[in-house]
């Protein structure tokens, strides 16, 4: 049984999961938030790996996920092409 049958069933008008537009709207909201408040480049520097080891198993987790993925992101390589809502 598929979701959009078990709401229609159910009466439930809250989709879930990638279809929960509302968790979308704050989830976005928020890393707006964040990114405008915070010191992001600092963020990002605290994140580096602290050792080779580290930074191996950084790179192997990566790759396991992206092994999962269907595709990749097509704007990933073009940041600039992302549309930016002020």
């Amino acid at each position: 049984m598929t979701q959009e049958k078990s709401n229609r069933e159910t009466g439930n008008t809250d989709p879930q999961g990638e279809g929960n537009y509302d968790a979308a709207r704050r989830y976005n909201k928020a890393t707006r938030e964040h990114v405008r408040q915070s010191d992001v480049e600092r963020e990002a520097h605290d994140a580096e790996p602290r050792s080779k080891d580290e930074e191996t198993e950084l790179e192997r987790a990566e790759t396991e996920g992206r092994s999962h993925a269907k595709d990749e992101d097509p704007l990933l390589g073009e940041p600039g092409a992302i549309e930016r809502k002020p």
